[in-house]
């Protein structure tokens, strides 16, 4: 790990910390049975806000070999993500109107659920992603997909091979890299004159909003205002063009950025959010102090309810395995005196156990049979309306769900 002595959009050293959330380990380093009673690196999860063009960002950097080469997170086994990327992909038709045969690329493809709706649609398409496994799925799934991490030199390589994409994509990854200059650097060297760039954020004003500071985690070097995005792109030549809320991870940003110059014209929305960011007084430390106080205030609502259950002798397990809840776990203090086990849908999560408390991640199947506890904590709190939905069963058989964001409630 290394930390940045400077802000990573506009390079001031004017940085002030407005969260600290303790130490964690890895939010996705699931490890095996065999690795089960080994203590696991953990790492500061410090927030930093920069007092010059206001981006929040943490300054401790982990190698990205290490969090993303052997990658457990994919997008198709979630339906309501199936479901967004279908509209996603729907609404990019629309506004480009993309012949047959234009290309796509997408960076940080997954396993290709994206990328999948345009081939459907008759469109050339290439993922590029770090993890190697989940490359080399995608790719046998008919996605084609390679295995690295997208620099200036592998645009420059793809521009030799006649990749002149007229829609570069980046989802819930433009908030990973530490060198932002550079994947701009890539897109507009490969980028086609009249193409654009879109990518989806996590958005700060949701998270201050609601309480999600489960977002926050080794990965996420980047939380993400409107305001600082269209400096860092005018930088590289390009202008934000929209700026769209869309619902992914209980709120999200859907940027749209072309070459300055280009035909699209730039929509309200850009500094309607500014605006908003503004009153919300998002540009400033005081907003993320704030932000601090509530979390603390839903980690004393949730303890104070898990205790009282396990008074009563209750059974209390975990449902869904998200990168963001190993840090609710930590901050929360959700560990194996708390939950037993916890229930996740991924098959690459089955078997393993969790990052630093090492609870075991099971299959649905354990709400069911003899394991069945009487209530399971949702960690996937932004799944939560679907998940409870297609595990009726277990609430027609006596069993409850807590979900512990944006507000702790008790359901059904």
């Amino acid at each position: 790990m290394r930390r940045r002595s400077d802000c990573r959009l506009c390079g001031s050293r004017q940085l002030e910390r407005v969260m600290s959330l303790g130490t964690t380990p890895l939010a996705n380093a699931f490890v095996p049975a065999s690795e089960r009673d080994k203590p696991q690196e953990q790492f500061p999860l410090d927030v930093w806000i920069c007092r010059d063009c206001a981006h929040v960002q943490l300054r401790d950097v982990v190698d990205p070999e290490l969090l993303f080469r052997r990658y457990v997170y994919v997008s198709g086994t979630s339906p309501v993500f199936v479901d967004h990327f279908r509209r996603y992909a729907q609404a990019m038709q629309q506004l480009l109107r993309l012949p047959p045969g234009a290309q796509v690329l997408e960076i940080g493809s997954n396993d290709g659920t994206l990328l999948r709706f345009f081939k459907d649609a008759g469109l050339q398409v290439l993922g590029i992603d770090p993890a190697r496994d989940i490359a080399s799925a995608a790719t046998a799934a008919g996605i084609p997909t390679r295995p690295e991490f997208f620099t200036r030199a592998l645009a420059e390589q793809l521009r030799t091979e006649g990749w002149r994409p007229s829609l570069i994509l980046a989802n819930n990854v433009f908030a990973h890299a530490d060198d932002l200059h550079e994947i701009l650097d890539g897109v507009t060297r490969l980028l086609a004159p009249e193409g654009v760039f879109v990518f989806e954020v996590s958005y700060l004003l949701d998270v201050c909003e609601k309480a999600l500071f489960d977002t926050i985690y080794h990965e996420h070097l980047s939380y993400h205002t409107v305001k600082p995005l269209v400096g860092l792109f005018a930088r590289h030549g390009m202008e934000l063009i929209d700026a769209i809320r869309v619902e992914p991870h209980g709120g999200s940003l859907r940027g749209i950025a072309k070459r300055q110059g280009g035909r699209l014209p730039k929509q309200a929305r850009v500094e309607q959010l500014i605006a908003q960011e503004t009153q919300l007084g998002l540009h400033a430390p005081e907003a993320y102090r704030k932000l601090f106080a509530d979390i603390q205030q839903r980690r004393k609502e949730l303890t104070a309810l898990l205790q009282d259950l396990k008074r009563q002798g209750k059974r209390i397990a975990g449902f869904g395995a998200p990168a963001k809840a190993t840090t609710l776990m930590f901050h929360f203090g959700l560990g194996p005196q708390t939950l037993e086990y916890i229930v996740d849908d991924s098959p690459l999560k089955q078997g393993l156990f969790s990052p630093g408390h090492h609870l075991p991640v099971v299959g649905s199947s354990y709400l069911y049979d003899g394991h069945r506890p009487d209530y399971a904590v949702i960690l996937a709190w932004n799944f939560a309306d679907s998940i409870i939905a297609k595990h009726d069963a277990y609430t027609r058989s006596g069993g409850r769900f807590i979900v512990p964001l944006p507000k702790v409630e008790v359901r059904p």
